[in-house]
């Protein structure tokens, strides 16, 4: 059944305006709970309307001023948020980096895989590094697309990305693949002595008060590395805000300043969207904001965009392609048109003349 409004809508949007003042690392009341009612009051009702659209929340300046469940499990229920995995295991490399675990994105992989490569491999396979992985750069054979169910099939899911060929060399265009996410969850494990499980709690879920339940395995046991992990709305918006906030949540570190600078540092270009891409992060820009952004199959989605201290969480049916039937193109425009606009038009109204003229095109 679709999800309706108990009271009016213009009447709710009103309401959101009174919500408290901002929390930590905020830029002032006037902006910390504001969103323009009527806008936001039309991108409610537009949302209401998309029936594969499960969860959504929107915070501004870390207050949550829109928490809506559509249709699907509750705000705090772990659901499947598909390939926004590979943002989180990004974000368990920098923590691994920060505490020695790891050298940094210029270290080759190869010598972190030991007695996993193919025989006779390429030479090519000495190139690749661990920000190649993380960039989507390795240059090898995409187990993404046509290539995903046999590789998921095969008994071996390291060796097999390892096998494939070069389709590019090393530090090339951009060739979006799992297996890219999985080389990492592997290397994280065999590099700590831990599975990438115990790590993603300890360094993640614990600092940000999170559950994370365990996910799906590869046949010789490594967490895989860039699909399938549960995570709850509530829990990926907190996540969000860590990165909003440069690796700080609720005054403790959580991931360094440096990492976050470096995952939202465009590094190639995404042949799909013609969006930039960095550590895990889709990157792009809304009415001269930039916007990042994580993304995963069906509509699931983590937008952070912080000159305007957004952060944005959508859910969706995971077992629908996301621009089937049009639904990729009205959550960009909820996001956009919606949530970005709502915030610029706020601003305007409070005296910032910088938000003014807003075109509403994404780049």
């Amino acid at each position: 059944m679709a999800w309706r409004f108990a009271i009016p809508l213009a009447a709710l949007a009103l309401a959101l305006l009174a919500l408290p003042g901002p929390g930590a690392g905020g830029t002032g009341p006037a902006r910390a709970a504001a969103l323009d009612p009527a806008i936001l009051a039309r991108t409610l009702a537009q949302a209401s309307r998309l029936e594969r659209l499960h969860a959504l929340i929107v915070a501004r300046d870390g207050v949550p001023l829109v928490e809506r469940v559509f249709r699907g499990p509750g705000l705090d229920v772990p659901v499947n948020v598909k390939s926004v995995s590979k943002t989180v295991i990004a974000a368990l490399v920098g923590a691994a980096v920060e505490r020695g675990v790891l050298e940094g994105p210029d270290q080759r992989i190869a010598g972190l895989l030991p007695g996993r490569l193919p025989p006779r491999a390429d030479p090519r396979l000495g190139r690749v590094t661990i920000g190649h992985l993380l960039s989507m750069q390795s240059g090898l054979e995409r187990t993404s697309g046509r290539n995903y169910g046999r590789w998921v099939k095969s008994p071996d899911w390291v060796r097999f990305v390892l096998a494939r060929p070069f389709t590019e060399g090393p530090g090339g265009p951009m060739q979006y693949s799992t297996g890219n996410s999985h080389l990492l969850s592997a290397i994280l494990t065999l590099a700590a002595g831990r599975s990438t499980l115990e790590l993603a709690r300890a360094w993640m879920a614990g600092p940000l008060g999170i559950r994370l339940p365990p996910w799906q395995r590869d046949p010789q046991g490594f967490y895989f590395g860039g699909n399938n992990m549960r995570i709850s709305p509530r829990a990926l918006m907190r996540f969000g805000e860590m990165y909003r906030n440069g690796g700080l949540f609720q005054g403790r570190r959580v991931l360094s300043a440096t990492w976050v600078k470096a995952s939202w540092t465009p590094r190639t270009v995404s042949p799909f969207s013609g969006d930039a891409y960095g550590y895990g992060w889709f990157i792009t820009a809304a009415c001269g904001h930039d916007v990042y952004y994580a993304r995963g199959f069906g509509g699931q989605f983590l937008y952070v965009v912080p000159s305007l201290a957004l952060t944005i969480v959508i859910t969706s049916d995971a077992t629908v392609r996301t621009r089937v039937g049009g639904h990729r193109g009205a959550l960009k425009a909820l996001v956009g048109a919606g949530f970005i606009a709502a915030a610029r038009r706020a601003d305007a109204a409070n005296g910032d003349e910088r938000d003014a003229g807003c075109t509403l095109e994404w780049r």
